[in-house]
């Protein structure tokens, strides 16, 4: 059959419409003839699917990411164990530079006692009571229970904690919880009052023998008992102190001197003779246990007294076991003339520092 001109060009379209087909259809059906086949293509995207068919081009294909190789995982570590303080006194102190400027901590022992036993019981303060209201004398029972709550809190402090300003307060209370006369009901046989305003220092100092001394405390102390008279029973102080520690040992030494009060109003003026001047307390910490010794006097009249106690480790969340012993004047405010020996058992929630 003779080709005309017509039939050629029906032959170019048919075959660049076949080559676009089977481009659309993928490489892996069929290939063009030629790269003159893709030249009639009037599409730009179709006919370099063309040019790209007739040379065998590779299509590009995305990348995969190549797998990551698995780093072999080492021992585990154990946990950062927070570091433990190096010194008791800086602990309590909050001289720690990353301590929070305004604190509120325990102060002296938090302790309860249900039961206390005294040797010898002082019911002498109590008889003019008696006997203006038209009662016999009563016995007091030589088996109270006694308690105290003591805290404080730094009020102000320097940006390196080595300055502070606090305040506390302590509150203590002999309870007749025992007593068993219809007469009188279970009466708070004493209770203390103890609040106090201080400036502390940390010197900062090593001493012979490995200790340091890290603790100077000065200012305002008054104590009574809220009483009226005849119980009534008062004194202010200005005092100072300085403390050292050495691994699980602290040292204090406290001293006071005693403001003067008017001698019309004075209900205690012999007070000093009784309580002392200074005090020297050792707080030793073993194995979770604490141990506290404490004596304070007046070196001319040789009165004064000493103070004892153990603290367990905790036994139920943050309550611990306490044992208290005391002997000599001064228990409480209104015993301040008074010498007696004491033991109490109890529940502790701080050991003094």
């Amino acid at each position: 059959m003779k080709c005309t001109h017509r039939m050629r060009v029906y032959a170019c379209h048919l075959a660049a419409c076949g080559a676009a087909f089977i481009v659309s259809a993928g490489n892996a059906f069929a290939q063009p003839a030629s790269v003159a086949n893709c030249h009639a293509i009037p599409n730009d995207a179709q006919r370099l699917a063309c040019y790209d068919a007739a040379t065998a081009r590779p299509t590009t294909a995305p990348r995969e990411a190549a797998p990551l190789t698995p780093i072999p995982a080492g021992p585990a570590s154990a946990p950062e164990q927070p570091a433990r303080p190096t010194s008791m006194l800086d602990e309590s102190w909050g001289f720690d530079p990353a301590s929070p400027r305004y604190v509120i901590g325990f102060h002296r022992p938090n302790y309860l006692l249900p039961v206390r036993y005294t040797s010898d019981v002082n019911n002498r303060p109590f008889t003019p009571l008696f006997t203006a209201a038209g009662v016999p004398p009563q016995d007091l029972d030589d088996i109270e229970a006694k308690f105290q709550l003591s805290f404080k809190a730094r009020v102000w402090t320097t940006d390196d904690r080595r300055w502070g300003v606090w305040g506390a307060y302590t509150q203590q209370s002999h309870w007749q919880v025992y007593h068993s006369d219809e007469q009188v009901s279970k009466p708070f046989r004493e209770t203390n009052y103890m609040p106090e305003l201080f400036l502390s220092f940390r010197p900062g100092i090593e001493l012979p023998g490995g200790f340091n001394w890290r603790l100077i405390n000065a200012g305002y102390v008054h104590q009574s008992n809220g009483r009226s008279d005849p119980l009534s029973r008062s004194w202010d102080r200005l005092f100072a102190e300085l403390g050292v520690d050495r691994d699980n040992l602290a040292l204090s030494l406290r001293g006071w001197f005693r403001l003067k009060e008017d001698s019309r109003t004075d209900d205690n003026p012999d007070i000093t003779d009784y309580y002392g001047y200074a005090e020297l307390s050792g707080l030793y910490r073993w194995r979770d246990h604490s141990f506290l010794l404490s004596g304070r006097g007046n070196w001319n009249t040789g009165k004064g007294a000493i103070h004892a106690a153990w603290t367990s480790p905790r036994l139920l969340g943050l309550f611990r076991g306490y044992v208290q012993f005391t002997s000599g004047y001064g228990e409480s405010m209104i015993d301040y003339n008074h010498k007696q020996t004491t033991i109490g058992a109890g529940i502790a929630l701080s050991d003094g520092l």
